[in-house]
């Protein structure tokens, strides 16, 4: 493996899930966040997102990693649209039936997700418009990163084996989502299982990416108003 392979690795297996560990701490400690604070995340975590991802694909290009490898093209495009489609359709009926269910549950029972819903989500149009670009940054940005670079590197390393590559990204991605526990990681990798087996199958991040931007922006969007509709419900009983 090339060194430079080696240390990117590395960092997104060891240094990114320590890093958001760190971070979601840090935010948990806060009493509460103001505009600035989460305006503030949002940017950081966009240029972050960004940095990484042209850097990894600069050390690709310069192993001769083609754009094609990947999955930045749609070779197969009627398969490509198809598990597209079916992929949003599944993430988005996912996540509104799992909203539903969460805010039915004592807060007790909630988890991290309420507390994260009110410290990150947004709350106002000017919000709403960075968290767009917040959640495009982190759709493209980490399809590249989980499903196009580490998958063929995966790849390559097993041989070829398509699913050694599935089942190493996923590892990765869900890895990298350690912050939201154990329950987190699990849903993360089966998320992360899903993807990269739309990657290997339509050699394209198209379904990957679509059905990443569904699954955050409907989170982000929802989250606050189930939460907001139970917290109601329940000082009202």
């Amino acid at each position: 493996m090339h060194w430079d392979f080696a240390l990117i690795l590395l960092f997104l297996g060891i240094a990114v899930p320590l890093l958001g560990r760190r971070r979601v701490r840090q935010l948990m400690q806060m009493p509460a966040t103001t505009k600035e604070d989460r305006l503030t995340l949002y940017a950081s975590t966009i240029a972050f997102q960004w940095i990484a991802s042209g850097l990894i694909l600069w050390r690709a290009a310069a192993h001769g990693i083609s754009a094609a490898q990947l999955g930045l093209g749609v070779p197969r495009p009627q398969t490509t649209l198809a598990l597209a489609i079916g992929l949003v359709a599944l993430v988005l009926l996912n996540q509104i039936v799992g909203l539903k269910k969460l805010a039915t549950q004592p807060a007790a029972n909630q988890g991290l997700v309420p507390q994260l819903a009110q410290k990150l989500f947004p709350q106002d149009q000017v919000e709403r418009l960075a968290f767009f670009a917040l959640v495009v940054t982190v759709a493209v940005c980490e399809e590249i990163i989980y499903r196009g670079f580490v998958q063929q590197v995966i790849q390559n390393l097993s041989a070829g084996s398509v699913y050694a590559a599935v089942l190493g990204s996923a590892i990765f991605f869900a890895f990298a989502h350690l912050y939201q526990g154990k329950r987190g990681l699990i849903s993360t990798f089966t998320v992360g299982i899903l993807f990269s087996a739309a990657t290997a199958a339509t050699l394209s991040l198209i379904p990957s990416i679509a059905a990443h931007f569904v699954a955050d922006f409907t989170a982000g969007i929802l989250a606050p108003k189930y939460l907001a509709q139970a917290n109601r419900s329940a000082t009202s009983s």
